[in-house]
């Protein structure tokens, strides 16, 4: 399939042990393949260099976090094969910062749709904003959160994975997901979330790397799989967008 979505970027920047890697998408911080893709590199790379104690992965701007995946490029998937190839990158993203033997730490400023409730939930230690409302809206385009769901669920268990799957076109407040455990935190403000996203990244760059890095296996014990699960979830998920359905429901969700 080819890539005609030159905007947007990834970003990296390693100061003081701390790596901080922004991404953005004019549409909302949603994400196209090719941003998918770098995300995950950034991603692997700081995992892999010294210089780097702790990563903060966060997005662009003070509205939206994350829209999930990006509308344009849903509809010009055409087979089974190109299906599979975008929905691997939100697969390959989570197991990035599965495997990053390095903290994830994420701002989380805004709304989180789909793909972003993803990331938010991989995530080692989600701070958010009382902006920070979410929705898993893939069930409302005709396919599920097959690829994301096994991220989300982990973090807020099976029943509250469940209703958010199903009640596909409710956002579900800030508080709720804090409650259920998706964010480890959750500020009035901004400001107020940045100061603690900075305060949390400072001590872990200073922390044992050796310890960090063992603590973070111990959380992640029993995801061993996820390299073949994800990839199996996307299969599902690249199947289900070539429908009728989803082509239309795409459209008009673009319409609005």
């Amino acid at each position: 399939m080819q890539q005609s979505f030159p905007s947007g970027y990834v970003q990296s920047v390693t100061e003081n042990n701390i790596t901080t890697i922004e991404f953005y998408h004019p549409q909302s911080n949603s994400l196209p393949g090719n941003l998918l893709v770098e995300l995950a590199k950034a991603i692997q790379t700081a995992g892999e260099v010294n210089e780097s104690a702790v990563i903060v992965l966060k997005s662009h701007g003070n509205k939206t976090f994350c829209a999930g995946a990006s509308f344009d490029e849903l509809l010009q998937i055409k087979t089974e094969a190109e299906g599979l190839v975008f929905f691997s990158g939100f697969a390959k993203v989570i197991n990035a910062i599965r495997c990053c033997p390095k903290f994830v730490v994420a701002p989380i400023q805004g709304k989180c749709v789909g793909g972003g409730v993803g990331l938010a939930a991989a995530a080692d230690y989600a701070i958010a904003t009382e902006a920070a409302d979410v929705k898993l809206s893939e069930l409302a385009v005709g396919i599920g959160p097959f690829v994301v769901g096994p991220a989300v669920e982990r973090k807020i268990g099976s029943s509250a994975f469940q209703a958010l799957s199903i009640d596909a076109s409710t956002w579900r407040s800030s508080e709720w997901a804090y409650a259920k455990g998706l964010f480890a935190e959750l500020h009035p403000s901004i400001e107020e979330m940045e100061k603690s996203v900075a305060k949390l990244a400072h001590t872990l760059s200073h922390s044992s790397p050796l310890a960090m890095e063992a603590l973070k296996k111990t959380c992640w014990k029993g995801t061993e799989h996820w390299n073949e699960l994800l990839l199996e979830r996307a299969a599902i998920s690249g199947k289900l967008i070539l429908s009728d359905f989803s082509k239309k429901a795409i459209e008009q969700f673009k319409a609005k």
